[in-house]
């Protein structure tokens, strides 16, 4: 029988955080079988390791190339089974170091990312009920990798992230035509402190309450943009607005390009 794990990641407090299934033998079940106990759970992902830390990553609507939320969940679950120290995840993105200190908490290097300018968002803008006026010039859209693909569009006002409200169905659609995973929905409180929120339509879900990939990707922005000085580590809050505060780390360092995510985990003890 397959046991089935549940975890919150980027939290210590197991309400808060963004929930994950992860099932750490996962040798036996095909495409059909991860998708279907993914759907089941209904969390945003499900973490499935299918060899010698080979992992893939369902959402119950879709398997997704990369998710660091689950990243986080599995390597903690590791480690209260090995121990800490150094392991190397094999993704559908490519590899990824993962490191879990004696606090439990672990730490993802992302794959190599990039960034996309966008020049029109006007689109995505009406979908949400945003408008031009409200976003942050200092932070302008665009398109972000680490793992995954994620538009950042940041506002000006913390108002204007909280108030969230937008068409399932034509976000969804836009979001497929260009291989989005999520949008990095973003409020600059501070030089290093940031407020985020993710849109997921394309896993089926309406928001995500902490997103490790995305917070990656959104690193990869800031150096990119130049708004940030590596070496530096920056703080991302998210969740709060579901009622599920998320405490996400992220640190660029000057010698490597990769980014790194980190946060805690712990177990879910009653489903839900």
């Amino acid at each position: 029988m397959t046991e089935i794990l549940r975890y919150t990641a980027f939290t210590t407090d197991p309400a808060g955080g963004n929930p994950a299934g992860v099932v750490l033998d996962a040798t036996g079940l095909d495409d059909a079988a991860m998708q279907a106990i993914t759907a089941e759970l209904g969390y945003s992902e499900t973490a499935f390791v299918t060899g010698k830390y080979a992992v893939r990553y369902f959402s119950p609507r879709a398997e997704v190339p990369f998710c660091g939320h689950a990243t986080v969940a599995t390597a903690v679950a590791l480690a209260e089974r090995i121990g800490p120290g150094e392991l190397v995840f094999s993704t559908q993105a490519g590899e990824v170091p993962v490191s879990v200190d004696e606090e439990l908490r672990a730490t993802l290097t992302s794959v190599e990312p990039y960034v996309e300018e966008v020049t029109d968002v006007s689109q995505v803008l009406d979908i949400l009920g945003w408008r031009a006026d409200q976003l942050d010039p200092a932070l302008p859209p665009a398109i972000a990798y680490a793992g995954a693909r994620h538009l950042v569009l940041s506002t000006s006002t913390r108002q204007r992230l909280a108030d969230l409200e937008y068409d399932f169905d034509r976000l969804l659609a836009y979001m497929l035509e260009r291989d989005l995973t999520t949008l990095q929905l973003v409020w600059r409180e501070s030089a290093t402190t940031f407020h985020v929120r993710d849109p997921f339509p394309v896993g089926g879900v309406v928001e995500d309450p902490a997103t490790g990939a995305a917070a990656a990707a959104f690193g990869a922005y800031l150096r990119e943009l130049g708004a940030v000085d590596a070496p530096v580590t920056l703080t991302l809050h998210q969740g709060h607005d579901l009622g599920r505060p998320s405490l996400i780390r992220v640190e660029l360092r000057a010698e490597d390009t990769r980014v790194r995510v980190s946060g805690h985990a712990v177990p879910i003890t009653e489903p839900g």
